[in-house]
């Protein structure tokens, strides 16, 4: 199981690296920049969920 630090790293890693991309295509209106931060959400995405199922099955361990 991951600690709160490492949960918590790799989603501010996540957002980091989409940072760039979703400012150039917003920006200046980048299209690659635009697929490359699609990306990353879904990836973002993907972490929130594994991370929300690790929450809850550690409040259905201590019950």
């Amino acid at each position: 199981m991951s600690t709160f630090e490492e949960r918590y790293s790799q989603l501010t890693d996540l957002v980091a690296d989409a940072e760039e991309d979703l400012m150039k295509f917003y920006e200046k209106e980048n299209k690659a920049a635009g697929t490359r931060a699609r990306k990353s959400m879904m990836e973002l995405k993907k972490l929130a969920h594994e991370i929300r199922q690790e929450i809850q099955d550690i409040k259905n361990e201590e019950l």
